[in-house]
């Protein structure tokens, strides 16, 4: 037994070393024929504090927030931003500006970090059954930021909206299939469905090629999780055209996914063509429900409109690309997040 024990340890070790070399060598150099977004917050760039006690973290992740005190609303809205791999929230609110446009618009901005002691690239483990599940490791941990979050600020639990990148796209479907009521609005970036992995080496397949729809579709992957609801948030989903980390193939598989949890027909939705890319969206009678944002000349990473798309700067985070839409601002007016009267 002890044999069989040392063996098995020795090929899980095995298999962890091979996936954090693959996972390096795709995130290693981002094709984009865009210009690396220049950051928006060089000087002057606003801190994001870390909390330590929040509750168990049986994931081990690190919670930072950034609140602006000086035009907080009573009861504020909360955007958590969930980042990519080889990503961490400083360099993510830097080239992206969340927290500018927090400071501007009067909402509380809740990064949770994954640590490279779970995670040699520091990639959420949207892929681990034990990480995703309802009320046990990541999941919780990301929870209890939040519930911890909604009580020192006195949030507005009606509005509470999450985005994720890449691996915070992942993470972002799958804390909102288990805690749909939570959120007003999600954004998943260059993501993955739930469902489409079961351990780190089905991920890397997923994410190059795509995966077969699972027995019932996509759906059922969510609706298994929380059967019992019957109202979802609205959900965008974004992709870069030129994406080679993420294959494109599986925002298709989010699409359906997301139609099927809601219960919309795919026909019934709108396609225009806009000078950033190409927009497909679902509306039901209560307003938008599933919108996709498919962006022209973009790889794997976040979309920044820039003023001056000239400057050449290299970006402080190589995920954070200039292009014709910016997906922060773009979130913020879907959700409602406007500036304060004066």
């Amino acid at each position: 037994m002890k044999v069989g024990f040392g063996k098995s340890l020795a090929r899980v070790l095995k298999s962890q070393k091979k996936f954090s070399r693959l996972i390096e060598k795709a995130l290693k150099a981002p094709r984009n024929k865009a210009k690396r977004a220049t950051p928006t917050l060089r000087a002057g760039k606003p801190t994001l504090v870390e909390t330590t006690a929040f509750g168990t973290n049986p994931g081990r992740l690190i919670m930072k927030t950034f609140v602006p005190t000086a035009r907080l609303p009573k009861n504020p809205a909360l955007v958590v931003v969930l980042h990519g791999c080889r990503q961490t929230p400083e360099s993510l609110d830097s080239a992206a500006g969340f927290s500018k446009l927090a400071k501007d618009r009067g909402f509380v901005l809740l990064y949770p970090e994954q640590r490279s002691a779970n995670n040699s690239q520091r990639c959420f483990n949207w892929f681990r059954p034990s990480a995703v599940a309802r009320d046990r490791g990541e999941m919780l941990s990301i929870k209890q930021m939040i519930e911890h979050t909604c009580e020192k600020h006195r949030i507005d639990r009606s509005r509470i909206f999450i985005a994720g990148l890449s691996a915070g796209g992942a993470m972002t479907a799958a804390l909102v299939a288990n805690y749909p009521p939570l959120f007003a609005g999600a954004a998943i970036i260059a993501g993955m469905p739930v469902g489409s992995a079961r351990d780190a080496m089905s991920a890397l397949r997923a994410m190059k090629s795509g995966v077969t729809p699972p027995s019932g579709g996509w759906g059922r992957a969510v609706t298994k999780i929380s059967s019992e609801v019957k109202t979802w948030p609205a959900v965008t989903i974004w992709q870069g055209m030129d994406d080679r980390t993420v294959n494109p193939v599986n925002a298709s598989a989010c699409i359906a996914q997301w139609l099927e949890v809601q219960g919309i027909d795919e026909s019934s939705g709108r396609a225009e063509e806009k000078p950033w890319g190409r927009l497909q969206s679902w509306r039901a009678a209560d307003g938008l429900k599933l919108a996709f944002y498919s962006v022209r000349n973009m790889g794997h990473g976040l979309p920044i409109k820039m003023r001056d798309a000239t400057k050449s700067r290299r970006s402080e985070d190589p995920y954070v690309f200039a292009a014709e839409i910016s997906a922060p601002a773009e979130l913020l007016r879907l959700w409602g997040l406007k500036r304060p009267m004066p």
